[in-house]
């Protein structure tokens, strides 16, 4: 099995998506784990723009990137360039570093309208990254 750890800045949207996705894509072949470097708690939005895809991430929970200090893990994905710019030094030296900087749904401002479409383009985004990572990678 695998380990992944998918980073943000908070925990709480775009990393939470991925990992549900990786979860999905990488079922039985990966143990995935999710942080950030610092802790928001579970976004609403994302959590339900997941489910409209069938994927229920309400129990997933918001950890600090220093919980999982004693893991090795095999891929590091960074998912915003603050989470990569700002990443305390991660003890795992035969890691994959990856990183794409995804759209963050939850800064915008607006309409109920325009925020679903917002979550919205950002789930399409992290799901079709997080499938192809699978594909090529197991």
């Amino acid at each position: 099995m695998k380990n992944i750890l998918v980073l943000c800045t908070g925990n709480s949207c775009r990393s939470q998506m991925a990992h549900g996705y990786l979860n999905q894509f990488a079922a039985n072949q990966a143990n995935v784990y999710s942080a950030g470097i610092e802790t928001h708690g579970i976004n609403p939005g994302a959590a339900a723009i997941m489910k409209e895809d069938g994927i229920d991430i309400t129990h997933h929970t918001s950890n600090h990137v220093d919980e999982y200090a004693e893991v090795n893990f095999d891929y590091i994905i960074t998912v915003c360039d603050h989470a990569k710019e700002n990443c305390p030094f991660i003890a795992s030296p035969n890691a994959v570093r990856l990183h794409h900087d995804f759209f963050d749904p939850s800064k915008l401002i607006g309409t109920d309208q325009e925020k679903h479409a917002a979550f919205l383009k950002a789930r399409t985004e992290i799901k079709a990254y997080m499938k192809a990572f699978v594909a090529e990678r197991f």
